[in-house]
């Protein structure tokens, strides 16, 4: 039925990709112009330069501001200031950013129009540490935590409250200014103050809370973080605070519309595509063996539907770093799969990051085919022990099967296709 499988699933990936980038979803989200003040542009996250491009190339009048992004994921924008950082550890370069605008914000009048463009990754990108906290100390716990297994909303809890510009902060330093918040959500459920650690949304999480998720990793932390979180002084604001009331946000581009393009891109050649979820969360490994469940149950009875077909999901899952490989979630997610599907004919899959990074290498994801294992057999591969390395990257490089996107400039998390003739 399909002469190129592979192809096929990379198609699906860049139809996914290409249906949430800034250039689709922003400007409609645009709001008017203020009639009297200014109009600052500041964000953060790995779309936030082409985001500011776009709003550059829709705007109809006088803007400025600052966006920082990760490394190789600028723009070429004339009139808002590009910076790129470290991500997903922050570095001095995020600190500085951040801190420049924290202090851009500050004394804005009514009058004038913030505009806020946040994407996935700005949360590290956006490392402003609050006062008494070092950014070494700040590197220290991001890195613990991503290597810990905790999912985004526990991260995000923990980042907002030893921050300086997170959890609603930076709306703070803008007031009395209008805050208009443009959003492309790498969040399960498209919770809007989880994207990027909320830095112009009230927060609903408490420092006991951030002091809980620390607990239950055994995350050690040094005296001055403890005293930070236990005193309470690292309170965000919450949801009714007056000070937001009259602010706006508006979530431009999210996991599902990603997923129903690839879903329209596969009818479009002949092959019924079934949505399983937009917000799968959990161990990349355990999410791969039970993709492999569903497949095989297709692909030995039709059920719960008939092949051929695509299974599509999207969402985050987590790694809980054991081994010393060169790893990314999507690619562990593959090669659980491969472990568990073992050659079975007739089945194709492909896992990617949507920023077209997968964790923190230099590939989006990897493709699996029907003849995977017996090639890593000839190679002299021992796909479970490199499964139990988190060594999915060093598997599928020596296979030929990374896929290779470069940025993509948007972010809507992990994008799973797997294909059942």
């Amino acid at each position: 039925m399909l002469n190129n499988p592979r192809q096929f699933l990379l198609d699906l990936y860049t139809a996914a990709v290409s249906a949430v980038s800034a250039e689709k979803s922003l400007p409609t989200f645009l709001p008017e112009p203020p009639k009297q003040g200014r109009t600052i542009v500041i964000g953060a996250g790995k779309g936030a330069a082409a985001m500011a491009k776009t709003v550059e190339q829709h705007w109809p009048g006088k803007i400025s501001g600052l966006v920082v992004t990760r490394y190789g994921h600028g723009a070429d924008c004339k009139q808002i200031e590009v910076v790129e950082a470290s991500h997903p550890v922050p570095d001095e370069a995020g600190r500085q950013a951040a801190a420049r605008m924290l202090a851009m914000a500050n004394g804005l009048t009514k009058d004038d129009l913030v505009l806020c463009l946040i994407s996935g990754g700005g949360s590290a990108l956006l490392a402003l540490p609050a006062e008494g906290i070092t950014l070494a100390q700040k590197q220290a716990i991001n890195k613990a935590l991503l290597n810990s297994g905790a999912n985004i909303f526990e991260m995000n809890c923990v980042r907002k409250h030893l921050s300086a510009i997170k959890g609603g902060r930076l709306a703070l330093a803008c007031a009395p200014a209008r805050v208009v918040t443009l959003m492309i959500s790498d969040i399960p459920g498209d919770d809007p103050g989880i994207i990027a650690s909320g830095p112009t949304l009230p927060d609903a999480t408490t420092c006991a809370e951030a002091l809980a998720v620390l607990r239950k990793y055994k995350i050690d932390v040094p005296p001055s973080v403890q005293v930070h979180l236990e005193s309470g002084i690292g309170e965000t604001p919450k949801p009714g605070d007056a000070r937001l009331a009259a602010n706006e946000h508006h979530v431009i581009a999210t996991a599902q519309q990603a997923l129903q393009a690839a879903a329209t891109a596969a009818r479009a050649v002949g092959v019924t595509p079934y949505i399983l979820s937009d917000d799968m969360e959990g161990e990349a490994r355990d999410i791969g063996l039970a993709h492999a469940a569903i497949a095989r149950q297709i692909a030995r009875y039709d059920q719960p539907f008939k092949k051929p077909c695509v299974l599509i999901s999207g969402g985050e899952t987590t790694v809980t770093v054991r081994g010393t490989g060169r790893g990314g979630r999507n690619a562990e997610f593959l090669l659980s799969l491969a472990n568990a599907l073992n050659g079975a004919p007739g089945m194709h899959a492909i896992a990617c990051d949507t920023d077209g990074i997968d964790g923190s290498e230099d590939n989006a994801g990897a493709i699996y085919q029907p003849d995977s294992m017996q090639r890593a057999e000839q190679l002299g591969l021992n796909p479970k022990a490199l499964l139990e390395n988190n060594d999915g990257y060093g598997f599928f490089s020596a296979l030929g099967d990374l896929v290779v996107s470069g940025p993509t400039r948007t972010n809507v998390n992990d994008f799973r296709a797997i294909l059942i003739l």
